[in-house]
């Protein structure tokens, strides 16, 4: 599990396919700190094992179904990569807790300045937009990231300075991909209600058993 708070961002050193798959390489420094082969390590809101590392660089396996899934499959040589370790017992919980396990890619349809910071709106489908509500977290790119307002295409999330010069989505532009999950506990009501109700979870069937 991660929370959302990026560490660092690294930078790809190499992206080689490999029947499908594929073996990225990641130039870091803070994150190995600590760091063992067999760890996890968060890259863009992707949950990927340390295979291999030196004292500045680490390697792991993408699966295919990773690479359809999420945007790592879009990455170039240089391109900028959000990087938390995973979540240790005794840690504060600066943002959400992320599994790490992205539901779905989103793209950014607007990006406007907003007082000192951006409010940026991004396209997603029915399988996010399901589970994303006004003022719940969601992670964009691995960052802890609060909604702002939402719509049937999409939501808004506000982007303070600090977000913006830490990670990669400073450095995003409109029509740009982004890897998406959903707070995990959206799904866990959902699957406790189904299994009891039939007829799915709506809106009312929440409310009525004290969860909106």
């Amino acid at each position: 599990m991660f929370t959302g708070i990026i560490e660092e961002m690294g930078s790809v050193k190499s992206f080689k396919r490999e029947a499908g798959a594929a073996r990225l390489m990641i130039s870091a420094s803070s994150v190995l700190s600590g760091t063992a082969i067999g760890d996890s390590i968060c890259v863009n809101g992707v949950c990927l094992t340390v295979v291999d590392m030196t004292a500045g660089d680490f390697s792991a396996d993408v699966a295919v179904e990773t690479l359809n899934v999420t945007n790592l499959g879009e990455l170039k040589i240089g391109a900028r990569v959000n990087l938390e370790r995973a979540l240790q017992l005794s840690a504060r919980i600066g943002g959400h807790l992320v599994s790490g396990h992205v539901d779905a890619t989103g793209r950014i349809r607007s990006r406007r300045e907003e007082g000192n910071g951006w409010r940026i709106f991004i396209e997603a489908g029915d399988a996010v937009l399901r589970y994303v509500i006004k003022k719940g977290s969601i992670a964009i790119d691995g960052i802890s990231l609060t909604v702002a307002e939402l719509d049937k295409s999409g939501f808004s999330i506000a982007m303070i300075p600090h977000t913006a010069k830490l990670t990669t989505l400073g450095f995003k532009s409109v029509g740009d991909s982004v890897n998406l999950e959903v707070d995990i506990i959206g799904k866990y009501v959902e699957r406790l209600l189904s299994g009891r109700i039939e007829g799915g979870v709506s809106l009312d069937l929440l409310k009525k058993n004290g969860f909106a």
